[in-house]
């Protein structure tokens, strides 16, 4: 087996990964009392002790943490070892107000390393391959995660970061790289360039792993046909470490959790109730291994699904679907509640491109909807009567998804601006007037 495949702990019996667990929480909950004044005092206000933890069953008596508690702690509040120990931080991106900031000792980045090390080994990465890692580098954890995580795996790390898709396109031929990493709405953007450039045969690429943004099973057909190779999810948020939380194998079929690092929950996001295997709710994470930074039960506000079904590549670690949704990007429009996701879904579909932006405005106290959708070549070419009837087809299929009309606006090619990072999917221009 290849290097970062750990039969040992991926294969792991389910009563032997509740018992690791279990270890390693009841150590975790004595770490945060005895170093994080902050979360101590959650948990007296909770009427909760560390002698009230002894295994996972008791993980719901802790209190909950959410963004909220990370920004009103913002810097050093819930730092769990001194300062001194740290050796690196990284930052949430797009937060309002204060940022989140999470602090990694020496320990903390190599166990983060090893779980990218497993997302890119489960995509088939080996030490033969050429890793081009086209996240953004700095403070936001995708570039330097799955950097470490190549070299991990012996592979060739080609640190490119995100942007001069020009250099991204020089480079991807002539070192021929074999594994892109990256956000999906730029995988998809790389392929459309290397359509243009006429590119595609020289293009050695077998896999890629996209994450940070949502995206949906008809957005990876696109990238997958566009550039050529299997395209893999990877989860994680900066709170938790970052990406490698939970990562896809060749099933393609949900996300495997590191269930040696991390605890799962899924709640509903009204009441807190814990929920079952099989149940839609928010996703909420323990982190049983962190030294600098640990979070008990950080509420993600991702919706989705956990599942133990025997999984065909042997992982024995619950898997997540792809989250669903967000709870607070939720857009709740004329009282019907909406998720980019299913937009997407709709337009994939229906054959359109994947870029698109969702514009949500107020007039007269009424709550406007309105989507602009990017025109292939050929559709643009068309007379104007083809557009004006898919336009009308669009409507009709995201009133279907929705319940909602939405006033659908095909647009010309490259009228919508591309992202080298986290692609701008909405823009809710409500915000502005506080509603």
């Amino acid at each position: 087996m290849k290097k970062y495949y750990q039969p040992e702990i991926e294969t792991m019996p389910v009563e032997e990964i509740k018992k690791l667990q279990s270890e390693r929480l009841v150590k975790q909950v004595q770490h945060v009392w005895d170093h994080v004044p902050y979360y101590r005092k959650k948990m007296e206000d909770a009427g909760v002790s560390p002698d009230d933890i002894k295994g996972i069953e008791d993980l719901h008596k802790l209190p909950f943490m959410t963004k909220d508690d990370l920004r009103e702690a913002y810097p050093f509040g819930l730092l769990a070892v001194p300062k001194s120990e740290c050796v690196r931080i990284h930052s949430t991106s797009g937060t309002t107000g204060k940022r989140v900031v999470a602090f990694y000792t020496q320990h903390d980045v190599d166990l983060w390393e090893d779980l990218c090390a497993r997302a890119l080994t489960a995509a088939g990465a080996t030490e033969e391959d050429t890793v081009q890692v086209s996240y953004g580098y700095g403070l936001f954890t995708g570039g330097a995660g799955l950097h470490g995580g190549s070299h991990k795996i012996g592979a060739m790390t080609v640190p490119i970061s995100s942007g001069n898709t020009e250099r991204q396109l020089q480079f991807m031929v002539d070192l021929e790289a074999s594994v892109l990493c990256c956000t999906p709405s730029y995988a998809a953007y790389l392929g459309e360039a290397i359509a243009e450039r006429g590119l595609r045969d020289q293009i050695k690429l077998k896999a890629g792993i996209f994450g940070a943004e949502a995206w949906t099973n008809e957005m990876r057909t696109d990238i997958e046909q566009k550039l050529g190779l299997k395209a893999y999810d990877i989860y994680g948020l900066t709170e938790c470490s970052g990406p490698g939380v939970a990562f896809e194998c060749e099933a393609q079929d949900g996300m495997h959790i590191n269930e040696d690092h991390f605890i799962a929950e899924i709640i509903n996001p009204k009441t807190g109730e814990v929920l079952q295997d099989g149940e839609k709710g928010e996703l909420v994470f323990t982190s049983i291994t962190k030294e600098a930074f640990p979070l008990l039960r950080y509420r993600t506000k991702d919706l989705c699904i956990l599942n133990r079904k025997p999984c065909p590549c042997g992982r024995t670690h619950v898997k997540m679907c792809k989250p669903l949704g967000r709870s607070d990007d939720m857009l709740i429009i004329r009282g019907v509640n909406v998720f980019p996701s299913q937009i997407e879904t709709v337009l994939l579909n229906e054959g359109m491109t994947p870029n698109y932006q969702i514009i949500v405005d107020r007039v007269n106290n009424t709550d406007t909807f309105d989507i602009n959708v990017e025109m292939s070549a050929e559709m643009f070419s068309d007379d104007l009567s083809k557009v004006t009837n898919k336009e009308k087809e669009l409507v009709a299929a995201l009133k279907t998804m929705l319940g909602i009309q939405a006033k659908v606006h095909l647009v010309s090619p490259k009228t919508i601006e591309r992202s080298e990072g986290k692609a701008v999917r909405v823009i809710d221009k409500r915000k502005l007037y506080g509603v």
